[in-house]
């Protein structure tokens, strides 16, 4: 039985496995193993009798702006709707916040956009480019999609 939670710090090695899985495929940016011990508060799982099977996160940018990043769903497990279960406990934990405007940057637009997600330029967020995007490696050249949601 598959049950979302919020991560605990002994879930975080296994955080780690899971995004390298999409990070050497250049999907997901890579997270030191020392950055998601610290912002591991931000991470909600899903779990299926004890094995880490998706992880998200949820972070917050400014006032009323977050990001929903490092979504993974473990290989083998897509199309189950874990996905979808992790970005809905990250626009849930939001709400519970305050926040206004969600965003992500994503190769998959039209799994956002089932969830309400819209596409929008990304010169909108500019505390995301900022922020994170000057140190990726893609960066200026990024062939990502930024979607965002009102809530």
């Amino acid at each position: 039985m598959v049950i979302v939670r919020d991560a605990l710090m002994t879930d975080a090695g296994q955080i780690h496995q899971l995004l390298l899985q999409y990070t050497k495929e250049g999907l997901v940016l890579p997270r030191a193993l020392t950055e998601i011990y610290q912002d591991i508060r931000e991470f909600v799982v899903t779990e299926d009798d004890g094995l880490l099977t998706g992880v998200c996160s949820l972070h917050i940018w400014w006032q009323d702006l977050a990001e929903v990043r490092s979504l993974a769903v473990r290989k083998g497990m897509e199309k189950q709707g874990l996905g979808k279960k992790l970005v809905e406990a990250c626009l849930e934990e939001a709400r519970s916040l305050g926040l206004t405007k969600i965003f992500a940057l994503t190769y998959r637009p039209d799994f956002f956009a089932r969830l309400g997600f819209v596409v929008i330029d990304k010169s909108e967020l500019p505390q995301k480019i900022w922020g994170d995007c000057v140190k990726c490696p893609k960066f200026p050249e990024c062939d990502e999609t930024a979607v965002r949601i009102e809530i």
